[in-house]
């Protein structure tokens, strides 16, 4: 069974920073591509970055390009979001993703993730 559970959220004022991390466990971890959405309260779940199984390529969307980072250990099983110069527009809750994915391919779209951690709050005070 996969099991994903996110740490690291809290309040933040704007302009500071927030690393957030993924513990995976239940599945071969090499073998899933990984991503982080997050949510704001009355709207839809929104991509924000995600990596390739290998962590060998990396997208972000471009409302966070330059400011937050997506990694991953594949020996600790773990992806993180490190998330720089955070604005009060990212306020939301932020959820860790799966998506079993041999041939590397990788996508954006939310409803390609089948797993689903239980998502950590982000606030960010201006």
């Amino acid at each position: 069974q996969v099991h994903l559970v996110e740490s690291g959220g809290g309040l933040v004022q704007a302009g500071g920073s927030l690393r957030l991390s993924c513990a995976a466990s239940g599945l071969t971890f090499t073998n899933f591509a990984m991503a982080w959405f997050r949510q704001a309260p009355g709207k839809e779940r929104d991509f924000v970055a995600l990596i390739s199984r290998s962590g060998g390529s990396a997208d972000s969307a471009d409302a966070v390009k330059g400011r937050f980072t997506i990694s991953r250990d594949n020996g600790l099983n773990m992806v993180y979001l490190q998330m720089n110069s955070l604005k009060p527009e990212d306020t939301a809750v932020y959820y860790c993703a799966a998506r079993f994915s041999l041939t590397g391919s990788t996508t954006r779209n939310a409803g390609a993730f089948p797993y689903w951690g239980q998502g950590t709050q982000v606030t960010v005070s201006s």
